[in-house]
């Protein structure tokens, strides 16, 4: 047996202790019977197969890599490849009437008004350039509300969770967002300067940049979980997909901070997003409409 298939072997059998409640739980959903811990042990599995997902790209991270273009001209590996099958697997094993939206494979329906939704390597450009600004993002809808929302960035050694009413948590430790107050105070994060032209929001990020104490390209899904964890202020995206979204809506929400769409509107569909400390939504939202 070769390293890597010792290594999925073990991450695969580090699972198996949790998958007969996580089973267990599925039938009691299925029964309707489910009790108040529901989100808890939803989000200990998410916990436990996003680590595992996080475990398969390290596999690849820092060697040499492959990447191909996709139609959108964004990048995929291996890595992400292998990492949502395996987020896959898990799911269809523990909850198999559960649906579930992946980056890279698209739409699996499901009947019982629970999807799971997976970006498996979030910054896949950072990851090709052995930055370890990377994450694997696992999020859960409930008839289409995001309420359990993992981030797990295995290079870092950072992984960040949220459930709907249970808090947002930093490596086991309850965090929340900074209590930062004024825009002139404020770090403020995006991923690439060159994004916002295209979409029409040039305007709104200059007059937040001007109006802001910082400003780091420290992005994707790792400056949304620095608003979540009190490390920055206010992250921008001009363009968002729903499997970017819909781990990072809990995480920030449960912290403290918003996350919404550019018309601050909360929401995993907006196609684009903004997240806050909360504090700072308002004076964000005003930048933003100015010169609407």
């Amino acid at each position: 047996m070769g390293y890597c298939e010792e290594r999925s072997s073990a991450a695969i059998s580090k699972g198996a202790g949790l998958l007969h409640s996580f089973q267990s739980l599925a039938m009691t959903e299925k029964k309707g019977m489910v009790g108040k811990d529901r989100q808890q042990q939803l989000l200990e599995f998410a916990v436990d197969a996003a680590r595992q997902a996080g475990e398969i790209t390290l596999e690849y991270f820092q060697t040499v890599l492959t990447p191909e273009r996709k139609p959108d001209r964004t990048f995929v590996t291996a890595a992400d490849r292998k990492a949502e099958e395996r987020l896959r697997a898990l799911i269809r094993e523990a909850y198999p009437d559960h649906g579930i939206i992946g980056e890279e494979f698209g739409e699996e329906p499901g009947a019982s008004g629970w999807t799971w939704i997976i970006d498996p390597l979030d910054g896949t450009a950072s990851f090709i350039h052995g930055v370890p600004l990377f994450g694997v993002l696992l999020g859960l809808e409930s008839d289409g509300e995001a309420v359990v929302g993992v981030a797990n960035f295995p290079a870092l050694g950072e992984l960040v969770s949220a459930a709907k009413g249970l808090g947002c948590f930093w490596n086991g430790r309850r965090v929340a967002v900074s209590v930062v107050d004024n825009l002139k105070d404020a770090l403020l994060l995006f991923t690439d300067s060159s994004g916002f032209q295209p979409h029409g929001r040039e305007g709104a990020f200059r007059r937040l940049l001007a109006s802001t104490r910082m400003h780091r390209s420290w992005g994707d899904c790792y400056g949304h979980i620095l608003v979540a964890t009190g490390r920055a202020e206010v992250m921008l995206d001009p363009v968002m997909n729903v499997w970017d979204c819909a781990a990072l809506m809990p995480i920030v929400q449960e912290a403290g901070g918003t996350f919404t769409d550019w018309g601050g509107r909360p929401t995993i569909r907006g196609g684009n997003a903004i997240s806050t400390n909360g504090l700072l939504f308002d004076q964000v939202m005003r930048m933003v409409r100015e010169g609407d």
